[in-house]
């Protein structure tokens, strides 16, 4: 499930050195150390830490049951899709360097995948697509498919892991490209870090609702779990061990281990943007994508801490014509665009978020809760479905 609860909050492993801010986020959105914008970013730690451990646990030459390759090919293939370019670029030079041919590269592009290309890569870059374009399509029978592609649970684990996490990395990264480009246009004068700072039952299937979740892969029994996975779910949520969703996702303990960190960083932060505005725009980016499961939970956690539901009802009902107040307004405009086309955010949408009240540090909470909702609603949507409760 996805994080009804707060979480325990996992902590650095030992000896880490948080200050670092060379990492891929940081170059690709032109980041350069000691910049206002990258101390804004860095003042989010954790997030900025665990979101590169996340790519170097999925990137990790020794991951079992699929190749680098076949990762790079897909994280390629995602950027491509979302028209991300330079992250596909980025990933490309890496693709090369595993001996991966240009011509590969040019049939899928081309969209002619013929007897040339693996029946295996045929059917990982199919499901790449479907996670990337129209996660809300996703069915069983999508998995059974790379389960006959000879892709394992394991396997098929990471690869949504992976699919999912660059979603969510090139939205940081157009999130920061705009903030970046707002700073430049404003002369960066304006740059501070902030750290300080009745329910209907359902609307076109979206509901407040406690649902349940069920995977549609086998999950690891508590009796047969590593104590490496037991660690993870207990650091992971506090009923991450009755959850199939954990039990699911800790088939690849390490990536967990990172997601966790990432999202609980976001979600849980003090300071910065309210954590009922996060909670907003994360029901905007579920309702959009189609995810019920992750629009009930957070529509929930926005009325225990905004103490209505106005906003919700309203993003449940039309999405793009929701908000009490033009600041959510602007917050839910920012969440519809940085999720259905984040290679159209620029200098203007931040301008707006701006003009309504919001800090460059909270437009950039504002950004990763929007993010990590592309990667949450992706493994909700693709590895099982939403159990609503029997009717009385």
């Amino acid at each position: 499930m996805t994080d009804l609860a707060s979480p325990t909050q996992p902590s650095a492993p030992s000896g880490a050195d948080t200050s670092d801010t060379s990492d891929t986020i940081d170059t690709l959105a032109g980041l350069q150390a000691g910049s206002p914008l990258a101390a804004i970013r860095h003042a989010r730690d954790k997030v900025a830490l665990h979101t590169q451990r996340s790519e170097d646990a999925l990137f990790d030459p020794a991951l079992p049951d699929l190749s680098l390759q076949e990762r790079l090919f897909a994280a390629w293939y995602v950027a491509r899709l979302s028209l991300a370019n330079d992250l596909a670029d980025a990933y490309v030079a890496k693709l090369i360097a595993t001996g991966a041919q240009p011509t590969t590269l040019d049939a899928i592009e081309a969209g002619t995948l013929n007897s040339t290309i693996d029946a295996r890569l045929i059917a990982i870059l199919s499901h790449v697509k479907l996670l990337t374009i129209k996660p809300v399509e996703a069915r069983p029978e999508h998995l059974q498919t790379l389960q006959q592609a000879g892709i394992t649970t394991r396997g098929i684990v990471a690869l949504s892991q992976l699919i999912a996490f660059v979603t969510y990395q090139l939205r940081v990264v157009a999130g920061l490209k705009a903030l970046r480009a707002a700073q430049e246009a404003a002369g960066a004068s304006t740059s501070q870090v902030n750290t300080s700072a009745s329910p209907v039952d359902r609307l076109n299937g979206f509901t407040f609702d406690t649902l349940g979740w069920r995977a549609w892969l086998d999950t690891v029994s508590l009796a047969g779990a590593t104590l490496e996975q037991i660690a993870v779910l207990e650091e992971s949520h506090p009923h991450a061990k009755t959850s199939d969703y954990y039990l699911l996702l800790v088939q690849q303990a390490e990536i967990l281990r990172q997601r966790s960190g990432v999202f609980n960083a976001i979600m849980y932060a003090p300071g910065g943007l309210p954590r009922a505005e996060r909670e907003l725009a994360s029901t905007v980016v579920s309702r959009v994508n189609g995810c019920v499961y992750c629009a009930s939970v957070h529509a929930q956690r926005f009325g225990q801490l905004a103490k209505r539901t106005d906003a919700i009802e309203q993003v449940f009902e039309d999405p793009s014509s929701a908000g009490t107040t033009e600041r959510e307004r602007a917050i839910i405009q920012y969440a519809i665009k940085l999720t259905g086309h984040p290679e159209n955010v620029d200098a203007a949408a931040i301008k707006r978020l701006e003009a309504n009240g919001l800090t460059q540090a909270e437009i950039l909470d504002l950004t990763h809760a929007i993010a990590i909702f592309a990667w949450a609603n992706r493994l909700m949507l693709t590895l099982g479905e939403p159990v609503f409760p029997q009717a009385e």
